[in-house]
């Protein structure tokens, strides 16, 4: 498991954090933790997540 970071740290350069909140609602992002209120984005999930959607061209993003 990687670290954990605040929805700011794992994402300092946008999206915003309430786009990340309604990623969360409707299943859409990356997968987080719950700790309380608290949100956290693990390191390692970010990662697999970020590859998941890595793509050369809009039509193979279209295509996924």
């Amino acid at each position: 498991m990687g670290d954990l970071l605040t929805p700011k740290e794992a994402f300092p350069n946008g999206p915003a954090v309430q786009t990340l909140a309604n990623w969360r609602v409707q299943g859409k992002g990356p997968k987080f933790t719950k700790v309380g209120r608290k949100v956290y984005y693990d390191a390692d999930e970010l990662a697999a997540w970020r590859r998941a959607n890595t793509f050369s061209s809009t039509s193979e993003a279209e295509a996924a």
